[in-house]
């Protein structure tokens, strides 16, 4: 049977790893909330160790009471204590203040191998290098490690009755660059650990930023629809209600055909409306789909608009056929949003000429009104339906223009590139 390959090795799923990674994190946690607890933790074990069992065995002046060719000397009980607490306690501080604790810890190391005393208690000294590793800055580490190593010199002197000096002090040094060793492993881990914590968090920071930019996005796109539908389909309807209400006492059918007209664009709207809405709210069931508009739909548009009053003229050169279905999407959506506008603000009495042609890579959109029966120009401003030509446009490398003519009405001109590959 062939045995399905992993990179995973088989220890790390282990339930004891597991276990212990559980305890390593809540004595993160626990350390993190009470910073004191572990140094004085620290404290009680060093003093349990190696404090306390300096009274429970005494060695009669030998290290271990071993039978060995070396004197220490006998301290009273009070000095004992004394020098034990110089060297324990200070370890309180060994986080906060490691140079401090180590300076402090060296200098009653010194004072206690000076009065030729043996404590076992001088382990509190690779304790504190530790710590300054750990702890401190790397750049005066030398400094702490020279000065541990000096320290031992004497004391390797003091027991060369037993063992060769060189012997001697490449045990103690051994023993210092030990400390030093896992306290730079530490250091090391603790570093990775926080840059990958970092780096989790700027990840979710940018999953979060391209989220909220993704529903911008969407958000500005379904604004735009929405104004195009809808600011479209009303302006044509409030033109034809006005047109009816005017009609209904002169010419009673012109006001029945403009009433018919006012319920089918509302009945259009309302399924364009539909169809939206049913894709943003995700139903399980598929959605009635249709297809999107294209530049062939712009001569239907026109006729849609030339019923509400204004006169409507549309041209077209080139292949516009051949256009990439989002470039013609988006010269259908300029050349609606012009209409809208010159229906809005040049009423029904005006006459519109639309203008497409497909000139090299550009293809150029010329929507021109006369304004108003008798000369007055009616201008449109800096709307959403500017705005979102202009950002339609701008998805193809476009531009878009609009403003008052010189021979009277307002024109609105866009230009998008139409290579293929180009911007989108």
């Amino acid at each position: 049977m062939d045995v399905p390959h992993t990179d995973v090795p088989p220890l790390l799923g282990h339930p004891l790893l597991a276990r212990m990674a559980r305890i390593g994190g809540r004595l993160r946690r626990l350390d993190r909330d009470h910073p004191w607890l572990l140094d004085t933790a620290v404290v009680a074990v060093v003093v349990l160790l190696f404090g306390a069992t300096e009274f429970v065995h005494p060695d009669d002046g030998r290290p271990g009471g071993d039978p060995v060719p070396i004197t220490f000397a006998a301290l009273p009980v009070a000095a004992t204590l004394a020098l034990q607490a110089g060297l324990i306690l200070p370890l309180l501080w060994r986080r906060r203040a490691p140079y401090a604790t180590f300076a402090v810890i060296a200098a009653v190391f010194l004072v206690q191998w000076v009065l030729g005393a043996f404590l076992r208690a001088d382990v509190a000294l690779l304790v504190a290098l530790y710590s300054v590793t750990l702890h401190g800055r790397v750049r005066y580490l030398p400094w702490a490690c020279a000065t541990a190593a000096a320290l031992l010199v004497p004391v390797a002197v003091r027991v060369s009755a037993a063992v060769s000096v060189w012997g001697a002090l490449f045990f103690l040094v051994s023993t210092v660059i030990a400390a030093v060793a896992l306290g730079f492993a530490v250091r090391i881990r603790r570093a990775q650990l926080a840059n990958l914590r970092d780096r989790a968090l700027r990840l979710e920071i940018e999953r979060d930023q391209r989220s909220k930019l993704a529903a911008a996005s969407e958000r500005t796109r379904v604004a735009r629809e929405m104004h195009d539908i809808i600011g479209h389909n009303l302006s044509v309807i409030i033109t034809l209600a006005d047109g009816g209400a005017y009609a209904a006492e002169v010419t009673p059918e012109r006001s029945r055909e403009a009433l018919r007209l006012v319920g089918e664009a509302g009945r259009q709207a309302l399924g364009e409306l539909r169809r939206m809405l049913g894709v943003l709210r995700e139903q399980p069931a598929t959605p009635e789909l249709h297809p999107q508009p294209r530049i062939a739909d712009i001569e239907a548009l026109c006729g849609r608009v030339g019923v509400a009053g204004p006169e409507v003229v549309y041209r077209s050169g080139g292949e516009l056929e051949s256009l990439d279905h989002g470039v013609q999407l988006m010269a259908y959506r300029i050349v609606q949003e012009a209409l809208t506008n010159s229906l809005k603000h040049a009423g029904s009495g005006t006459r519109i000429q639309v203008a497409l042609t497909v000139e090299g890579p550009r293809l150029r959109i010329h929507v021109h009104d006369t304004g108003r029966p008798g000369g007055t120009v009616s201008t449109p401003g800096e709307g959403h339906g500017l705005a979102g030509m202009r950002e339609r446009a701008a998805l193809y490398g476009g531009t878009v223009t609009a403003g008052p003519e010189p021979g009277g009405g307002w024109s609105v001109r866009a230009v998008l590139d139409v290579t293929p590959g180009g911007p989108a």
